[in-house]
């Protein structure tokens, strides 16, 4: 939105006309085309120069489902959208404000979203007969007068890239791969992004070859003074850096921060990092990510499935590493009997799940949140394992290091529920200072047995029902531990009735207890009013934006926002009781509105979405609305 009255002008280079330059409080851009086109790496390039010109960011990627959808097909259909501004921003925009579509399917795919008066840019050298029909066109919309709400802007983004790259020495095929610079530095001159940084990633990147070098910077330069030059373009925008507390930042995506987060967790416990995986979407990049530090003492392995990977996992816990697993709801329900064996052994260890669309394999590139019941009650037995869910991606970073610190604790196996939203978006992230990062350095058992001549008790707990972690080798503390049954305390095979239930009972308890050890839930808003909007997960964002706009309206409303899901903190109770109403909006069909309302018997409202995209803030806005209608 325009934020002011002033301008300034200045001439193009030339054409010598008049450019005015508005000031905005934010912008929303979404790059679109074929999955071969480069738009995340646009959109990336386009993410970091914004974070470092200063503003706050929110990013959502989003995939095309199928590896090899036909090129010009909806289904292959690739984007990117970025809410950059100069004030504190919690998701990445509901519409966009400027669509960029390289494609006539990109332009199907997302024009919907692209607000009345925006901006469309459209490669209009792909607008021919054959992508038209790809794309389930009749016709082609640029000349049908549908787009007239728009600002249309029809740019030959092929044959331009090809002159600006023609002396790369590089064949046609492959100068036209550098058209997403192109695209990208037409918005960075819109925009007032600098060239700088894509400019040295470009060189970093590609220094081996390079002619290729030459065609990238060509064409980000080419679309830059497009910009410049031609009289099309009269307006260009400016987005201020925002105002953000003193600190290091790096920009980071979920993934990103789960992944540092174990590193992290690993230097404050004094061991080595064993983090053993089966490759899925979206939770990968998790794996791709530790792979690069085998220098901070990390041991990474691709197992050949889930079953290994959390069986590994379980090994490595044993021998005293570090040890976690990642995936998605598939591989998480695969895991599901090794889980059992890991809550059976009571070993420390976590478990990232990065939810996605299901079931099976569903949607495998968009998210959801129908992975909460699965985590809770997903295996066999009473097996019960704590779950935590960090809120945006910066507190993947925080949630990973607190799972691990229950882990060890307590001496179970703990969940980490993510989801794809938070997982491939990013955002600014202030840099932890290494001293504020909790101490996990654990006393493992030494001596012979318990040092006055008995022998090691591997099920003899502290006050927190956590048994001994002894570390296989350690002389005289040989032990046995399995998927069968333990006696109390010896760790003797047990087929006794009252033993199992007093081991099913204590296993419980000590995870319940575990709720005199986390934050209570802290409230944003009235601690006392009409309604309480509550959410887990990566609907923070959209939450959070609905209730302060809500606020803001006069309209007596607060939101609250569960990170820790079992246990629950010891408050939530008296949080509920204190509203008149509740609304729970999930991505899923009303899991945690089920668990609420059987735990609480309080009548909470639940408002489901599972489309495989997040909730748009005005979408919670209309609830609240509509649940306070008369009010």
């Amino acid at each position: 939105m325009v934020s002011g009255a002033t301008t300034e002008t200045h001439q193009g280079v030339a054409k010598n006309r008049e450019v005015q330059t508005l000031s905005l409080d934010h912008v929303t851009i979404r790059l679109a085309g074929d999955s071969g086109d480069g738009m995340q790496l646009a959109g990336t390039q386009l993410t970091n120069t914004s974070a470092l010109v200063g503003n706050d960011i929110s990013t959502l990627p989003d995939f095309p489902a199928e590896i090899r959808a036909p090129a010009g097909s909806l289904a292959g259909v690739s984007g990117f959208q970025l809410n950059f501004s100069r004030e504190t921003i919690h998701t990445p925009g509901d519409g966009c404000d400027v669509l960029v579509a390289m494609n006539p399917a990109a332009l199907k795919a997302n024009i919907e979203d692209l607000v009345d008066k925006g901006t469309l840019i459209v490669n209009d050298d792909a607008f021919n007969a054959g992508n038209l029909q790809k794309a389930g066109y009749d016709h082609n919309p640029l000349e049908s007068g549908e787009l007239a709400r728009f600002r249309v802007f029809r740019v030959p983004v092929d044959k331009l890239t090809i002159a600006a790259a023609k002396e790369s020495g590089l064949g046609t095929k492959a100068v036209l791969r550098t058209k997403n610079f192109f695209a990208l530095g037409l918005v960075y001159w819109m925009y007032g992004r600098p060239l700088e940084t894509t400019l040295g990633w470009i060189d970093a990147k590609f220094k081996k070859v390079p002619a290729v070098v030459e065609a990238n910077v060509k064409a980000l330069k080419a679309g830059y003074y497009y910009g410049e030059t031609t009289e099309a373009f009269t307006v260009r925008y400016e987005v201020e850096r925002a105002k953000i507390a003193p600190g290091t930042y790096r920009k980071i995506t979920g993934n990103e921060a789960v992944a540092i987060g174990m590193i992290a967790a690993a230097r404050q416990a004094d061991k080595t990092l064993f983090y053993g995986s089966y490759p899925i979407t979206p939770a990968s990049d998790i794996l791709h990510e530790l792979a690069m530090y085998p220098h901070f003492h990390v041991k990474t392995f691709q197992a050949e499935d889930e079953i290994a990977a959390m069986t590994s996992c379980i090994g490595a816990a044993y021998g005293g590493a570090l040890a976690a697993t990642g995936t998605s709801g598939p591989g998480l329900a695969l895991k599901g009997e090794a889980l059992g064996l890991a809550v059976m052994t009571e070993l420390p260890m976590v478990i990232v799940d990065v939810q996605r669309g299901g079931p099976s394999t569903g949607l495998p590139t968009k998210t959801e949140q129908a992975d909460l019941f699965q985590a809770l009650f997903g295996r066999n037995g009473e097996c019960p394992i704590p779950v935590v869910a960090p809120s945006t991606p910066g507190d993947c970073f925080t949630m990973t290091v607190e799972a691990f610190r229950i882990a060890m604790k307590y001496m179970t196996p703990v969940l980490v529920l993510s989801d794809g939203y938070l997982a491939n978006g990013a955002e600014p992230w202030a840099i932890p200072n290494v001293k504020d990062l909790p101490d996990l350095r654990v006393q493992h058992p030494t001596g012979i047995g318990n040092g006055n001549g008995e022998h090691f008790l591997p099920y003899q707990r502290n006050d927190h029902l956590g048994r001994p972690w002894a570390l296989p080798g350690t002389r005289g503390l040989q032990h046995r531990i399995g998927g069968l049954e333990k006696q109390d305390i010896t760790g003797n095979v047990s087929y006794d009735p009252e033993n199992h239930e007093h081991m099913c009972r204590t296993r419980a308890a000590k995870v319940a207890g575990i709720a005199t050890d986390i934050p209570l839930l802290p409230v944003e808003g009235p601690a006392r009013g009409d309604l309480l909007v509550l959410g887990w997960g990566g609907t923070y964002g959209a939450i959070v934006s609905a209730v302060q706009r809500a606020q803001a309206r006069g309209l007596s409303v607060a939101s609250a926002h569960l990170r820790y899901l079992n246990p629950l903190p010891r408050n939530v109770g008296e949080v509920l009781k204190a509203y008149k109403k509740v609304l729970i909006p999930e991505l899923n069909l009303g899991q945690l509105a089920m668990v609420i309302r059987a735990r609480f018997l309080v009548d909470a409202v639940s408002y489901t979405k599972v489309q495989g995209k997040p909730f748009r803030i005005t979408d919670i806005e209309n609830k609240i609305d509509e649940m306070l209608k008369g009010a």
